[in-house]
């Protein structure tokens, strides 16, 4: 089926044409007519099926159909609420570049810069408003923004809302919009808060579904690393020298980690770039540019992060930390195979990790190959019902994750220098602790010098008891 075929009119098709999209994904199959007949929708799509493409295509369309006319000032028709600034930006570029033939003004609000250049095009009149809660709710709350002409409301990855905890700010934003509305409601998967959100916000909606609630992406290959986490970093090093990861995201848990990550990479002459929530918003727009363009090969993320992350070329995800809410696992492999392309997820699980992993095959339904042969394999046995990874025979034997190293006592450094059996020794040892057993509990926290003496007792007892004669036992 070709995008025409869909009823979308002709200066759409060419744009989408000129972006090189020569027929629609199956997202945008489903969910492009009922848009287009004016039907409420629930959209439940993995990461990287063309969600955007599937409302704003439609949405152009309507714009254009209802005789609303790109020239002078009319109210905000269309908002668009995202959960991260650089997903609005993604999506503010998708209607730019498919409206381009139209004539819609549209604009992109969020937090993080200054708010002028966004009063200005708020006052200048526009079609479309892509926006995140915060920021909205500020510029609303100063009277610069009025939503009570709005045509259709987009509530788009409603799961990272949730997730953020956008929940009592997206409920504050849906009482500034009219009754009567199209609404859009699209999520990656739908746990019961989300369930509940959209029940409250669609009416006789049109459900579309391209993939099984939180399954992964079937063009995905995945592999799992079991390694100790003193040597992930090591082991990313040792990925990343195979060029056919020509450009890779790499997600960890923190902020600090996502730094510390990208700035051992550096060292290690790897191209790498870090961004997160702690970067300002010039710096993670260059970091984004550089791994666009291809001059960063690596891009060191955290999750709420990289859910703006919209290229089609991304070669390999790795897991350099494995999340603990398995959701969150589909979002980041989703971040390759994206637009019908192949992709790699690797995953490097450590000791405390193992329960996650635990929780993601079970939402997966199905174990992730494990990769045995690398260098930095860890010591500690596989979960059962998987291969043990081969230990070299000079390896110590496995001891547990985080468990403390067996201590070298003063009586055996004693034993090893006097050259004495441990046997012999513990005539000594038993007095010393007879002695320290009669010490009253109260006073034994004492000083060296009582310490000394009570050692010194000690040791006289144990010759005396050594020097006396052993009583013969009746045959």
């Amino acid at each position: 089926m070709s995008f025409a075929e869909l009823g979308l009119i002709e200066p759409l098709v060419r744009a989408v044409a000129s972006e090189g999209y020569e027929k629609p994904t199956p997202i945008q199959e489903k969910a492009i007519p009922p848009v287009l007949a004016g039907r409420d929708l629930l959209g439940l799509a993995q990461t990287g099926t063309g969600k955007t493409a599937a409302f704003a295509l439609p949405i152009l369309q309507r714009l254009h159909q209802k005789g609303y006319r790109p020239h002078g000032d009319r109210p905000i028709r269309v908002l668009v609420l995202t959960p991260t600034r650089e997903l609005a930006t993604q999506i503010g570029d998708s209607f730019a570049a498919y409206g381009k033939h139209l004539g819609f003004k549209h604009t992109v609000i969020f937090g993080g810069v200054g708010q002028q250049p966004q009063e200005r095009a708020l006052r200048s009149g526009l079609d479309v408003l892509v926006a995140t809660p915060g920021r909205l709710l500020d510029l609303a709350s100063q009277r610069l923004i009025h939503l009570q002409h709005l045509d259709i409301f987009v509530l788009d990855e409603a799961d990272r809302m949730l997730d953020m905890g956008f929940i009592h700010d997206v409920r504050r934003v849906i009482a500034l919009l009219p009754r009567q509305r199209q609404t859009l409601f699209f999520s990656a998967t739908m746990p019961p808060e989300a369930q509940k959100l959209a029940d409250q916000l669609l009416t006789d909606p049109e459900t579309v579904a391209v993939a099984p609630r939180s399954a992964t992406a079937d063009r995905i290959e995945q592999r799992l690393y079991f390694v100790e986490k003193g040597d992930k970093r090591a082991l990313l090093v040792d990925v990343l020298r195979d060029p056919q990861l020509t450009r890779v995201l790499v997600f960890t848990r923190t902020k600090h980690g996502a730094n510390r990550v990208a700035e051992h990479l550096h060292r290690s002459r790897i191209k790498a770039e870090a961004i997160h929530g702690n970067k300002s918003q010039g710096a993670r727009e260059r970091a984004l540019a550089h791994f666009k363009s291809g001059e960063t090969r690596v891009l060191v993320a955290t999750d709420i992060a990289a859910r703006g992350i919209d290229i089609d070329d991304i070669s390999h995800v790795v897991n350099f930390d494995l999340p603990n809410v398995p959701e969150t696992y589909v979002h980041r492999i989703g971040r390759t195979a994206r637009a019908g392309a192949t992709g790699i997820a690797f995953s490097f699980c450590e000791m405390e990790e193992r329960p996650f992993l635990a929780d993601i095959e079970r939402l997966i339904r199905k174990p992730i190959p494990v990769v045995t042969e690398h260098a930095h394999r860890s010591h500690m046995p596989p979960p059962s019902g998987r291969t043990e990874p081969a230990r070299p025979a000079s390896a110590p034997p496995p001891r547990p994750h985080g468990g403390p190293r067996r201590r070298r006592t003063a009586n055996a450094v004693t034993t090893a220098r006097s050259g004495r059996t441990p046997s012999a020794a513990m005539p000594l040892r038993a007095a010393m602790d007879s002695v320290t057993r009669t010490v009253p509990t109260a006073i034994r926290p004492i000083g060296r010098a009582a310490a000394a003496s009570v050692r010194s007792r000690a040791a006289a007892a144990a010759r005396t008891a050594s020097a006396a004669p052993r009583a013969k036992l009746p045959m």
